[in-house]
């Protein structure tokens, strides 16, 4: 195109070139700042592990969120693709937790075998995961909900991904992210653990309020645009938090953990390629040096938050907060909890069997 306006005498070289040059430079400078994200799905597990194939879905009982986005609609396109699946649906105030351990239960007592399955959000997912780990069934997981972000790392984008993995009996293992709390606030006894469990992510601090206010101003203005702007509004409204992570004290606007390492790797973690790489990815904004709201807010959209010194990121298998019952709660795939004296965060690995997607390199 540029070689035709020279030869037609259109433009001059010159011209050209230039005009070249800006549109390049802006292409890599917008990707930059609104990073893509690649169509391979994470690696669930290094070697395939094996789970009944279902043709017709027999043996399969699916429990249905109907108060999760889009489920009820997904749901009858599930039993039209798999007619022998059983579906339970929780109706009203139905306590869910409930709905998938007895279902769980009837999929242990039925003579051939079978597998827990889930149409929902990732909050509903997160139950029946937990209780599909604990009594070591294969979870079939169906996007119904608003945030389907457990899915999408798993390769599936849509119902007929999950129906497929069903079919051919397909799946593998992923990692568990686990919090333990140490003299909660509910406990009677000092030094009482509780244990919960976290597919995605863990926050403290003003991340659980930054993901609200992007999710609120992302179909006005994209998600990368959206996040700018939620970071400068919360940043504007919160203090930063006081906590103890691994023996030293800090002042922190957020601490976030991610079940696996997230991309990219700057402030916004948005995709993991892996999901049993036994790592918690760890992202903080230290709230201690001086103008960090404003070295924060200038660092993300100049897109050089990796060498900014108010924000680390880094790799764990273990990380230990004290002191954080004075931020009253923490978030845990997108639920908030109550908070303790003291918090450790790990990993159970290779805890969770799923169906997933055949995916072959290339």
């Amino acid at each position: 195109m540029a070689a035709s306006r020279v030869y037609t005498g259109a433009h001059y070289p010159g011209d050209v070139i230039a005009g070249a040059a800006l549109g390049a430079g802006l292409a890599v400078l917008t990707q930059r700042w609104w990073p893509l994200r690649d169509d391979v799905p994470a690696q669930a597990a290094r070697a395939r592990t094996e789970v009944p194939a279902l043709p017709e879905g027999r043996g399969l009982v699916v429990v249905v969120n109907n108060s999760s986005g889009s489920a009820d609609s997904v749901a009858a396109e599930l039993l039209a693709q798999l007619p022998q699946v059983e579906l339970r649906r929780r109706e009203g105030n139905q306590d869910l937790i409930s709905l998938i351990e007895q279902a769980a239960t009837d999929v242990q007592a039925a003579e051939d075998a079978g597998a827990l399955g889930i149409v929902g959000g990732d909050g509903s997912v997160n139950a029946a995961a937990l209780i599909a780990a604990e009594r070591r069934l294969p979870l079939a997981v169906f996007p119904g909900g608003t945030l389907n972000h457990f899915a999408a790392d798993l390769g599936i984008r849509t119902l007929r991904d999950a129906v497929t993995a069903v079919q051919e009996g397909h799946g593998g293992s992923v990692d568990l992210g686990r919090v333990i709390a140490k003299g909660t606030t509910t406990s009677a006894t000092d030094g009482e653990s509780e244990a919960a469990y976290f597919l995605n992510t863990f926050s403290v601090g003003a991340y659980p309020e930054l993901v609200r206010a992007r999710e609120a101003l992302q179909k006005y203005l994209g998600k990368w645009p959206a996040l700018g702007v939620g970071l400068i509004r919360v940043l504007a409204q919160s203090t930063p938090t006081r906590v103890v992570v691994d023996g030293e004290e800090r002042s922190l606007w957020l601490l976030f953990a991610g079940n696996g390492r997230y991309d990219p790797p700057g402030f916004a973690p948005s995709f993991r390629r892996s999901l049993d790489d036994g790592a918690l990815d760890i992202r903080a904004v230290d709230g201690s040096q001086p103008w960090a709201r404003t070295r924060l807010v200038a660092a993300f959209l100049t897109g050089t938050l990796a060498r900014s010194r108010v924000y680390q990121a880094g790799a764990v298998s273990r990380l230990r907060i004290d002191g954080i019952s004075e931020t009253a709660h923490y978030a845990r795939d997108g639920e908030i909890s109550p908070a303790a004296e003291t918090l450790i965060l790990d990993k159970v690995l290779h805890a969770l069997t799923v169906y997933l997607p055949r995916h072959e390199p290339g």
